[in-house]
């Protein structure tokens, strides 16, 4: 099973690219991390807010076709990081590969989280796109680590 992270964004300064690659490197081959980036949607003015959720959604949507999707978003549910452990436990008996998908700058479009099989908040704070990835690979393998029992994680 692959862990698609599909995320809406620009190029990342080299410390983003070094944090991602490090904790993508320590995942094993079954559940291997993928990066994959669509540049963000032209925004002129606030009317094109909308019309450009729902390009970027369209693109994240077509990149996670046939997977199990995971949109973050603010109003996601929060997991603790052993329910997140126990979460990555039953994506691997879905039998595809599941997309994590991070929206742009305004979040994302209606219809991406209405297709969304579950949206997932990392809390309250709001964090810069780029950080997100980072992140979220830190958290999955930490999750990874705690369901084969590596002593990495520590409550």
């Amino acid at each position: 099973m692959r862990l698609r992270v599909i995320t809406v964004s620009g190029n990342p300064p080299a410390w983003i690219k070094a944090g991602w690659d490090e904790y993508a490197k320590r995942m094993p081959r079954h559940l291997q991390l993928e990066l994959i980036t669509i540049p963000p949607a032209v925004r002129r003015n606030e009317a094109d807010v909308q019309q450009a959720q729902q390009q970027e959604a369209d693109k994240l949507l077509q990149r996670s076709n046939g997977c199990y999707r995971i949109a973050l978003d603010a109003g996601g549910r929060r997991w603790s990081t052993r329910e997140l452990a126990n979460k990555l436990n039953g994506w691997q008996n879905l039998g595809q590969d599941c997309a994590l998908l991070i929206g742009g700058a305004d979040g994302h479009a209606p219809e991406l989280l209405q297709q969304a099989n579950v949206s997932w908040s990392l809390g309250e704070l709001v964090y810069p796109h780029h950080l997100v990835r980072v992140i979220l690979a830190e958290q999955l393998y930490r999750a990874y680590s705690i369901t084969i029992g590596h002593p990495y994680h520590r409550e």
